[in-house]
């Protein structure tokens, strides 16, 4: 190995020459230790490294974040217009190109909604040279023509810069949040500013689940903003854009949550969107109510028996649930079949499987029967039993054998049978299942003609 040391004006040789030792070293290190002296007394520069360029880029270069600079430069140019809309959107318009609406969008939506920046609780910071603006929601007139003409502002402005429609979103569930600091008339204004931007679709209906705090469900604040907006979207779009929008919200199901806890319940609520023509409302809510709890009543059901519990148990805590819940028994006899069907496990043999299915069914037929009492139950029982066979093949021809199981077992009564057999209400299979009943329906038949001459003779 061959090893050059540059010292001054020589050269040294290290490596390979058998010459080199420890009084060579010491030779070396004099030599620097002189050529370093003389550098020194000939003030030699240190030299500069060539071809490199020290650069320093655009985006280290990061202005300080000046919200208040932007808000003033934003109030003056809107204050030029003189309220005059039209002229506030061509200004916004053209400022984009020369202000950074990337950075300062949250800014742009406080100073169009409140006329300056909202502070924390809703008040807006007066500090700065122009800190307010009157065009602004809430200077305008509550009316619904200066508030359509406002909205078609921030239409036309977000079109214009699509990165701010994201932007808008999370502006609003801040300004939501703020709803306990605005006066009475501005919280109006901007339910009806709510109900056009959620009706054009610039911002989700999902924003509204932000009123779902405390201190804005006190003294009624959220209910009466939602109320607000909902009647107005009902007025201007329509009842069907407005159940549209709950649905895509997910809001139907969860009326009840506008409500101050003290106040929460289905009368209060029922009053109160009575009172704005808000009854569509009502049985939207209603519906998903009533959905959800024949969910949690099947998924307590299926928890139950796979606990193996009682059927005496299992009646006694449906019953309790189908009272709180109000869910018919009709539904709850079709949710019973579901839950017990969904438990069994079957021969693939099908000349099995129907003494097999009925076996399984025998020990659940008093908690059907205890819910089968009316004829409108029996008949949605055998509905469902007609359902089930169709959309499980192998049951197809099981069909007869379970109907007679539960006519033995009284859980389905002779009356309705013959009224499935004169007027089947599901079409799934319906002339298979006929042709399988034919027998059976004659026995019947033959039976209430013997009863009724016997009787006649008497």
């Amino acid at each position: 190995m061959l090893v050059l040391v540059d010292l001054g004006s020589r050269v040294y040789r290290r490596g390979d020459d058998p010459l080199y030792n420890g009084l060579g070293s010491i030779h070396i290190i004099a030599t620097c230790f002189v050529s370093a002296i003389y550098c020194m007394s000939q003030k030699v520069e240190k030299p500069v490294l060539s071809g490199q360029r020290i650069k320093t880029r655009k985006r280290d270069e990061k202005e300080k974040y000046d919200p208040n600079g932007f808000r003033d430069a934003l109030v003056a140019g809107l204050e030029r217009s003189g309220g005059d809309l039209e002229a506030a959107y061509k200004y916004l318009d053209a400022a984009g190109s020369k202000l950074d609406y990337r950075r300062y969008g949250e800014v742009i939506f406080d100073v169009l909604i409140a006329g300056g920046l909202l502070l924390p609780g809703g008040l807006v910071s007066m500090d700065g040279e122009s800190p307010k603006t009157n065009t602004c929601i809430f200077n305008a007139s509550e009316d619904m023509e200066t508030m359509r003409n406002f909205e078609q502002v921030f239409v036309k402005l977000m079109r214009r810069y699509k990165y701010l429609e994201k932007m808008f979103e999370e502006e609003m569930k801040k300004v939501l949040v703020y709803l306990k600091g605005f006066e009475p008339l501005q919280r109006i204004k901007l339910a009806r500013m709510t109900a056009l931007w959620i009706g054009n679709g610039c911002v989700p209906p999902s924003v509204l689940l932000v009123l779902m705090n405390e201190h804005i469900l006190k003294d009624n604040l959220a209910l009466d903003f939602v109320l607000e907006v909902f009647a107005t979207v009902k007025a201007e779009r329509g009842v069907n854009t407005l159940v549209t929008a709950l649905k895509k919200g997910q809001l139907e199901g969860r009326l009840l949550e506008f409500l101050p806890l003290n106040r929460r319940s289905e009368e209060v609520l029922a009053s109160s969107f009575a009172s704005r023509g808000l009854a569509e409302l009502l049985r939207l809510h209603r519906a998903q109510a009533s959905q959800e709890a024949r969910r949690e009543l099947t998924q307590a059901l299926l928890e139950q028996l796979a606990d193996e519990r009682p059927v005496r148990d299992l009646i006694a805590e449906l019953r309790d649930m189908a009272q709180r819940h109000s869910i018919p028994e009709h539904e709850i006899v079709a949710i019973i079949w579901q839950c017990v069907m969904s438990r069994g496990e079957w021969n693939k043999k099908e000349e099995l499987l129907a003494e097999q299915a009925a076996k399984h069914l025998r020990h659940y037929t008093p908690l059907l029967a205890a819910f089968a009492q009316s004829a409108k139950a029996e008949s949605a029982l055998l509905t469902k039993v007609q359902e089930y066979c169709y959309e499980n093949m192998s049951f197809m021809r099981a069909f007869s054998k379970l109907v007679l199981m539960l006519y033995k077992s009284n859980v389905i009564s002779e009356e309705v049978i013959l009224k499935w057999y004169r007027d089947t209400n599901s079409s799934k299979g319906k002339m298979m299942f006929l042709d399988q009943m034919k027998r059976f329906v004659e026995w019947l038949q033959n039976a209430e003609e013997e009863s009724e001459s016997g009787e006649e003779e008497d």
